[in-house]
């Protein structure tokens, strides 16, 4: 098996565990008690190229990435430099992730959250729900073209928005088939994670006017932003790049173009 599909196995036993020790009825009283809607999609659409700041604890290709700070201070420095919204990586076995560092963020700050993760099960959307995600990841690689339409309706019918993401032209033809608004297009290659952000422009031309384009991967310059801002890109995903900072708000900052004096 590729990295991909070795992740995906290992997402579904552990959903199976999860929904042994948490039934999904369970979540589904949960959302009775939902929290304060922060619609993520209108969160990328305002003027200029919006950054989404990820929470990223390590990766399959280059291990721990930043050991010892807290998710409250992550995530409480991006919302100070400006981004616009936030990506939490709660994928365990391979990325450190969890859903606790989820309801740490959504407790530590106003910012639209975003859950990254394989989902591949409906049980996961009402996790995702229930803990607070205004959005959800799907992609494409990773679901048959049918379960990416189900996860994808009952998603927007629990009121998640969700990412759609694409690697390839086939990928992309999946996902405009899928009428999908929102399309992240991954730089990063996920059967052996290499990263190469043309993949963005070469995509890019293919997307009809009116969709909200994401580039994720392989980003950390202000000026790899100004340049997918010219050619129509609305947001882009940063977790590496700032993660491995020396100090994360200033990083944040200078994608963001933020001034200390505007917060």
């Amino acid at each position: 098996m590729n990295t991909l599909e070795r992740i995906v196995d290992a997402t579904r036993r552990e959903v199976e565990q999860r929904r042994d020790a948490i039934p999904l009825a369970t979540l589904e009283r949960q959302l009775i008690a939902r929290g304060d809607d922060r619609p993520f999609a209108e969160a990328l659409v305002h003027p200029g190229i919006s950054v989404i700041a990820e929470h990223k604890r390590r990766s399959p290709s280059a291990g721990a990435i930043r050991e010892g700070a807290t998710v409250t201070e992550i995530v409480c420095a991006y919302e100070r430099a400006g981004a616009a919204a936030l990506s939490i990586l709660t994928e365990g076995p391979h990325f450190g992730g969890s859903l606790d560092d989820l309801r740490e963020a959504r407790a530590a700050t106003r910012l639209p959250i975003l859950r990254k993760d394989f989902v591949v099960d409906h049980y996961q959307l009402y996790e995702s729900a229930a803990v607070g995600a205004d959005a959800i990841l799907l992609i494409v690689a990773a679901l048959e073209p049918r379960q990416l339409e189900r996860l994808h309706r009952d998603a927007r019918a629990l009121d998640l928005d969700v990412l759609v993401e694409v690697h390839d032209a086939r990928e992309l033809d999946v996902a405009l088939e899928l009428d999908a608004d929102l399309i992240g297009i991954n730089n990063r290659d996920l059967t052996d994670f290499t990263v190469d952000v043309q993949r963005t422009f070469e995509l890019l031309s293919d997307i009809p006017a009116g969709k909200t384009v994401v580039s994720e991967s392989g980003i950390g310059t202000r000026d790899q932003l100004d340049e997918l801002e010219r050619v129509g890109v609305d947001a882009v995903l940063v977790g590496e790049a700032l993660m491995r900072s020396d100090d994360v708000e200033a990083a944040c900052r200078a994608l963001t173009g933020q001034s200390e004096d505007a917060v």
